[in-house]
């Protein structure tokens, strides 16, 4: 996971502090190849949720959970590593943490897409495996806001793939992973003389968050009737 994050942190803060769309788009590209398509010895996604269908002997449903449960697990364990180094190594450590929590999560979304049906290589499925990063509520507030246009599910189901809402998917995308990092950032600086605690604030803040998106990506991305791209 250390050499997952270090092959796109260096690209991620730059492109997040200029925060324009298409930038941001880049930026999560690089994240959803890798967690779809793997690296090194990060097994992608569609791997991931065919060990885990086998696993149950063909229960999708099961694996579903478990492909949960084991990225929480690794959210969790990610947390915790970037978070113990204290105060000092504090600017290293979140963009780093930011990059690996991203690929964790876009990982278990995009196993759970494959389990149910959704075929990885559809740009539509791509581009809502990283709206669900936004978790429930933060589809909700946009959509009242007006600044999503729709849910996941229409995203990955709708007749065409749609440039402009993949590159304002990521742009809120992008916004929404620096705001949950200047929470954690606050965080780690009341536990900065505990490293230790530190440590275990970021497990928690990743695992829980983890769990949050897993749990939406569970009830938007229900089974559908594959639909090939128009041209």
């Amino acid at each position: 996971m250390a050499g997952v994050a270090r092959f796109v942190a260096s690209s991620l803060a730059p492109a997040a502090q200029r925060f324009a769309p298409q930038a941001a788009a880049g930026v999560l590209r690089q994240v959803l190849e890798i967690a779809i398509d793997g690296y090194q010895r990060f097994p992608g996604a569609e791997k991931v949720a065919e060990k885990h269908l086998a696993k149950h002997d063909g229960d999708a449903e099961l694996a579903v959970d478990t492909v949960i449960e084991q990225h929480i697990r690794l959210a969790s364990v990610q947390g915790f590593v970037t978070s113990i180094g204290g105060l000092v190594t504090l600017p290293v450590a979140l963009p780093a943490n930011l990059t690996g929590l991203a690929v964790v999560q876009a990982r278990m979304v995009a196993s759970i897409a494959h389990l149910r049906g959704f075929d990885l290589d559809d740009p539509r499925v791509r581009t809502a495996v990283i709206t669900c990063l936004l978790g429930e509520d933060g589809v909700t507030d946009r959509l009242k806001k007006a600044s999503l246009p729709t849910s996941p599910l229409a995203i990955a189901t709708a007749p065409v793939f749609d440039p402009e809402l993949d590159r304002l998917v990521a742009g809120e995308v992008v916004g929404e992973l620096i705001a949950r990092i200047g929470g954690k950032r606050m965080g780690l600086m009341v536990t900065r003389r505990v490293p230790l605690l530190g440590g275990a604030v970021g497990a928690g803040v990743d695992g829980w968050s983890t769990f949050r998106i897993g749990q939406y990506a569970d009830k938007s991305l229900v089974r559908r009737i594959r639909r090939p791209i128009e041209q």
